[in-house]
């Protein structure tokens, strides 16, 4: 059984067992998380459930694994012959989610 669920203004197609990496959620490690956006489910072989907008009764469930900050990205800004020059780099913090059950 697979489902798309919507999070972090981003969709993402999971199955059980499967590990996914979402924006950060506020939560701590080990604790549960429940997904009610859920846009469709479905299963091999069968025709899936898609929801207008969200599947009604669909909910996905998980644990958080852990917590931490992606890879630095730099961002740099230059104009020739100006002496302009400026900086900067990004860490984009991410929670780590191990998908428990679907329910649809």
């Amino acid at each position: 059984m697979y489902a798309v669920i919507k999070t972090g203004g981003k969709q993402y197609r999971v199955s059980e067992g499967d590990t996914i990496r979402v924006e950060t959620l506020g939560l701590g490690e080990g604790e549960s998380i429940e997904f009610d956006h859920v846009l469709m489910v479905g299963e091999e072989g069968k025709e899936p459930t898609i929801g207008a907008p969200y599947v009604e009764g669909g909910k996905v469930t998980g644990t958080v694994k852990a917590e931490g900050r992606h890879k630095k990205i730099d961002v740099i800004k230059f104009k020739r012959r100006k002496n302009y020059r400026r900086h900067y780099g990004h860490r984009q913090p991410y929670a780590e989610v191990e998908i428990t059950g679907i329910k649809g």
